[in-house]
């Protein structure tokens, strides 16, 4: 009974790390970093809580994803068009994320941290699992769908050969530019929508700092996974067994809860350190592209 209620528990956690680095699978493979995605996920649980408290959860969900698309449509804007530095776009947003998110809330609920309650889904009964949402199914369809589309689709492979050789993509008339605005766009829907589910499904209202990082742990799920959704999968589940395991630990107390609650990021900095040198990045990923340039 415990195996199976730290099972589910970890599925939930890992719920809005495997939408995240599916997100960043499509950026990456465009040739775009983006460490914004911690400030997507941000406004997409500030924007998911607006929306559910004045019109319920499904117009919720859509405004956490349109605000990770606009978000994310800066950062394109900022290092497609502009060519500014990716990891500095990546940090102005999610400043730009915390401060209009905290503003917002004071604005429209008179709280600065916090929302009020906000309703989520309709839960299904699954053996096992008890109750779960519908996000969870989503999450784990959309990893052999985001599979499917980068390896057999058209869409996918000019996506793909974008982030490996953008002058080459170029010279075969496919639109650089466009691909990698695709690409950094999906990304920023993934991660509002993760950040939803962050507040609809798993609190019930937007608290600030909720996503603990979990925009970061993904962009190391989606290097532990090599760049892949199925890689990515099964190290968001690690990363979300973690967690859950944290938890559980936190609550019989034999330990300090400082200690336990490092887990997490013990665990991404151990990956960083012993993955990143055996994985193979797209080729130009981080690099800006300039139409005439080599």
């Amino acid at each position: 009974m415990f195996l199976i209620e730290l099972i589910a528990s970890s599925l939930r956690m890992a719920v809005p790390i495997i939408l995240t680095a599916i997100g960043a699978v499509y950026t990456e493979r465009a040739g775009v970093v983006n460490i914004g995605l911690e400030g997507m996920m941000i406004v997409g649980s500030f924007w998911g809580a607006l929306g559910s408290y004045y019109f319920g959860p499904y117009v919720g969900f859509l405004f956490a994803m349109a605000a990770g698309a606009f978000l994310a449509l800066i950062h394109a804007i900022a290092t497609v068009t502009f060519r500014v530095d990716q990891i500095v776009s990546g940090v102005a947003l999610n400043i730009l994320a915390y401060g209009s998110s905290r503003f917002l809330s004071q604005a429209f609920f008179k709280m600065a941290t916090t929302t009020p309650h906000v309703n989520g889904l309709f839960k299904l009964k699954i053996p096992l699992l008890g109750e779960t949402s519908p996000v969870i199914i989503l999450a784990l369809i959309l990893v052999p769908v985001a599979g499917y589309i980068l390896e057999k689709t058209v869409f996918g492979l000019r996506l793909r050969s974008v982030g490996e050789n953008p002058l080459a993509a170029d010279t075969l008339g496919i639109n650089v530019f466009k691909m990698k605005y695709a690409g950094v766009i999906i990304s920023g829907v993934l991660a509002g929508l993760a950040g939803a589910y962050l507040a609809l499904e798993h609190t019930g209202m937007y608290v600030e700092g909720m996503t603990q990082g979990k925009g970061y742990i993904a962009l190391a799920a989606m290097i532990f996974g090599n760049w892949t959704p199925k890689g990515a999968l099964w190290a968001s589940l690690l990363f979300g067994f973690a967690e859950s395991l944290s938890f559980r630990v936190v609550q019989n107390a034999v330990i300090p809860y400082q200690f336990i609650k490092m887990i997490p990021y013990v665990l991404t900095l151990a990956v960083l350190a012993g993955v990143v040198r055996k994985s193979t990045p797209p080729a130009a990923d981080g690099v800006p592209y300039e139409r005439g340039t080599k």
